[in-house]
């Protein structure tokens, strides 16, 4: 197998080279667990373990490693994590915060584009995908809106019209996993050596989509819920698939909490139209709350500006400023401990220099 199928390139070589050490090789992760990890390398498949010192920072799937190749019988050893191009991540889900403020979970890592897919069913809520953009924005890949499921609904082009009223220039392409009807769109993300995850809630069929574009099963799918209209959730691991066509493709689980992290200018991306109205507010440090001269508050007054859009916005730059006020406390915190010992430290010198 070529490193180049797998997404190699210069930068990644220059990466392993400051190494030096030449009994390292790249290998890109295809499975992770806690200790154990596939990885997929010149050789074909690798099992390998990851050494203690590395699981303070663990490789995700997606990663590149240097990695020493296994004795016959044994595991290889993944050595180092190479510099990630890109990686998509969460606030930590289920996870109380700490004092040291939220607690992130990177979930996969060096994508180049992120296909976010909704559902045509009672999946669709144009409020999540605004939160998947903000998050897809954020990892450093590009995204793409996948309408799925559109053999379900009777006007799909409508939804279509929805979501593009948001996703600015977001691509938004409208298709059927089960059917294969418009998958042809997905063709120009799935080029040689390049990798694209898909994310979205449980049962939106990303596992048919991932079956679909493979040719065969590669992960079990569930059927649709009579009760609620909504897939099932299937997929449970993290997984990266080389596809016929030399693309690469990383199915996730479906999310149940969204948490958001990053910095604010994150937002510009996700709600454009938000941004260019805020060039003609009076204070450059407008918060569209209730500022005076607020251009945004005036587009929205006058019907510019769909009030669902405005709160959705004013929701997101909320939770982003609740978390980065906690990091700022916590990083002032730090400081003052590591302060304080200090000065106890110089305290006790002089006390026994004293004496």
């Amino acid at each position: 197998m070529e490193l180049e199928q797998l997404g190699w390139d210069q930068t990644f070589a220059a990466d392993l080279a400051r190494l030096a050490d030449p009994l390292l090789v790249p290998a890109r992760v295809a499975r992770a667990s806690r200790d154990f990890y596939t990885l997929l390398g010149h050789c074909g498949e690798i099992d390998a373990r990851l050494p203690g010192k590395l699981r303070r920072e663990p490789p995700v799937v997606g990663d590149w490693v240097a990695c020493t190749l296994p004795a016959p019988g044994q595991s290889g050893v993944i050595r180092a994590l190479l510099p990630r191009r890109s990686c998509f991540a969460r606030v930590a889900a289920g996870r109380r915060q700490s004092r040291g403020g939220a607690e992130l979970q990177v979930l996969a890592a060096n994508i180049d584009t992120a296909l976010i897919i909704t559902g045509l069913d009672g999946d669709f809520n144009l409020r999540r995908l605004e939160r998947y953009l903000t998050l897809a924005w954020e990892s450093g890949a590009r995204p793409a809106i996948v309408l799925n499921k559109a053999d379900l609904c009777a006007i799909p082009e409508s939804f279509r019209d929805q979501v593009a009223a948001i996703a600015g220039e977001v691509p938004v392409h409208l298709l059927s996993a089960a059917t294969g009807s418009g998958l042809a769109a997905l063709d120009p993300y799935l080029a040689p050596g390049k990798t694209v995850a898909l994310l979205g809630s449980s049962g939106v069929g990303k596992s048919t989509l991932l079956n679909r574009l493979a040719g065969h099963a590669l992960q079990p799918t569930g059927a649709i819920s009579a009760s609620d209209g909504k897939g099932r959730h299937t997929t449970t691991h993290r997984e990266l698939f080389l596809l016929p066509g030399g693309g690469l493709l990383i199915d996730n689980p479906g999310m149940r909490e969204l948490q958001l992290f990053g910095e604010e200018t994150v937002l510009a991306d996700t709600f454009e139209e938000i941004h260019s109205l805020a060039a003609g507010c009076r204070f450059a440090d407008c918060r569209h709350q209730q500022e005076p001269g607020c251009a945004v508050l005036a587009a929205a007054a006058a019907g510019e500006l769909a009030p669902q859009r405005l709160a959705s916005f004013q929701r997101q730059q909320q939770e982003l400023e609740y978390l980065n006020r906690r990091a700022t406390s916590s990083a002032e915190a730090v400081q003052r401990q590591k302060w304080r010992a200090i000065h106890k430290e110089v305290r006790r010198f002089q006390k026994r220099r004293d004496d």
